[in-house]
């Protein structure tokens, strides 16, 4: 990113509009979607053809429409930052406006696609305690304008002037730097992310040339079949040690190259109770995460690479950022002594082992049902009409081990001042929420649980609920019971404590 103008004072100015070339993102952006048409274009035409007259005249409305909306969609957006807020207006027939409080503001973050980053543009967005992924998003303001916004918004946030130092970059001189990954760490990172997403792409291109050439499944098997008779006098253990080789080299080096793109020129500093942290190829992502915002912190270690020393670190925000669940990376491929500083900047206690508790042993049985049982009867009658799914069954042993092993990785505890919790086995999450952000406590049966007498304890904070979260499962029902007496009555001694000190 280019040096910004100076900051200005946080003076009342009229309301502003996005930068005119957001006319040409949108529009680009959007070029993609008229590729559905195809496959409806073939079908009006019945494969007869289309005359180039009338193909060049669609095409020119298809392209006119795009621009008019996205003309429309700039000229009736604009932003205005006013003493104590910011207002944001947008809609030609419904127009809504929306005001967003000083005193919500976390910080601004930026962000540049490729396009963005060939024209100088970039997206702002506001950080708040809202879980809306565009309750303040800027899609595209020139970078200097970005720069700017940033420093005004803070100064109204912090009641200053707007004159913070920055360095050339935009940031506070202040900053220190407490992680960044080297290229040769961000290849081996990409390792860890096998990734098979190649299989899926290619199913997805027969499923398009089913449709618009239409060679059909049909065909394919009667190519397959033919092609099986040929090699099979030829087939033996090198041959498939060969292919399953080239399907794992695939899958690293998609891995690989996932992981580039999303983490080259990772960084994470920290200034003034915030962390910001840097990182794209293509898109370029700056974002800001304040130290208020945390509700609990996350470290995953995969089966081998945790074996090795390297850990994630995540937390979960209150909302927002460069994910809507609010959950940030702030070390993708760490050591445990690079970790333990962000943790305790962070606000966050050391995750400590010693205290934690085993769950009830039906947590095996449930998951030798869920994962082994029930998947291998599916595969079985599905492969009756589709042999090729029974090659699927090659991944069963694995969740057979997955699932005798869950309970040996399931843990929780009570610390002094927070919950923590680890789970997994192909990857290994430990969690610690302090008592003051739990929102609330959830106690669930299902079905087999209530006839095995076990229960779940669901824990929710600000902006974070979903399926992987800290969920304690399977426990006896009176230890579940007495695990959320006892947090409920953690979580009210500390914020009564809070409540009455005089600070």
């Amino acid at each position: 990113m280019s040096a910004p103008e100076p900051p200005i004072a946080a003076e009342v100015q009229p309301p502003r509009r996005l930068d005119p070339r957001t006319i040409l993102v949108q529009s680009v952006q959007g070029a993609p979607s008229l590729v559905l048409g195809i496959p409806i274009v073939l079908a009006w035409s019945r494969g007869e053809g289309i005359a180039l007259g009338s193909l060049f005249i669609g095409m020119s409305l298809l392209v006119a429409i795009a621009l008019i909306s996205a003309w429309l969609r700039w000229y009736t957006f604009t932003y205005q930052i006013l003493p104590g807020q910011i207002v944001i207006a947008r809609g030609l027939i419904k127009r809504t406006r929306r005001s967003i409080p000083a005193e919500r503001i976390q910080d601004v973050s930026i962000k540049q696609g490729p396009l963005s980053r060939v024209i100088g543009i970039a997206e702002v967005r506001i950080e708040t305690g809202g879980g809306e992924a565009d309750e303040g998003r800027l899609v595209s303001v020139s970078l200097p304008e970005a720069h700017r916004l940033r420093e005004v918004i803070r100064s109204i946030r912090v009641g200053g002037t707007g004159a913070e130092a920055s360095s050339e970059d935009g940031t506070a001189e202040a900053e220190a730097l407490l992680f960044q990954m080297g290229m040769p760490r961000l290849l081996f990172s990409g390792v860890f992310n096998f990734s098979l997403v190649w299989i899926a792409g290619i199913f997805g291109a027969l499923q398009y040339l089913e449709q618009v050439l239409g060679y059909g499944w049909d065909r394919w098997r009667e190519v397959v079949g033919v092609a099986e008779q040929a090699i099979q006098s030829q087939l033996n253990g090198m041959v498939l040690l060969s292919v399953a080789g080239f399907a794992v080299a695939l899958g690293v080096l998609a891995g690989v190259t996932r992981t580039v793109l999303q983490n080259f020129g990772f960084t994470l500093t920290y200034d003034d109770a915030r962390f910001r942290y840097r990182r794209g190829l293509l898109t370029r992502s700056e974002v800001v995460v304040a130290k208020r915002q945390i509700q609990l912190g996350l470290v995953e270690r995969g089966a081998v690479s945790g074996g090795l020393g390297w850990s994630a670190l995540k937390v979960q925000t209150l909302g927002g950022g460069d994910q809507v669940s609010g959950r940030q990376e702030l070390a993708p491929f760490a050591r445990s002594h690079e970790l333990a500083p962000i943790i305790a900047l962070a606000g966050l206690p050391p995750f400590d082992r010693s205290h934690l508790k085993a769950v009830s042993g039906w947590h095996i049985l449930r998951g030798l049902i869920g994962m082994v049982v029930f998947p291998t009867a599916i595969l079985l009658v599905v492969s009756l009409f589709y042999p090729i799914a029974a090659l699927l069954l090659v991944a069963m042993p694995v969740m057979l081990g997955v699932a005798l092993l869950r309970r040996r990785r399931h843990r929780y505890g009570l610390a002094a001042t927070s919950l923590q919790v680890t789970r997994g086995v192909l990857v290994l999450r430990e969690w610690t929420v302090p008592y003051g952000n739990v929102q609330s406590v959830t106690l669930r049966r299902g079905p087999f649980q209530r006839l095995v007498g076990i229960a779940t304890v669901r824990i929710d904070t600000a902006g974070g609920s979903g399926i992987n979260g800290p969920r304690v499962h399977d426990i006896e029902d009176a230890r579940a019971e007495a695990l959320v007496r006892d947090l409920i009555q953690r979580v009210e001694a500390l914020r009564t404590s809070t409540d009455t000190d005089p600070a």
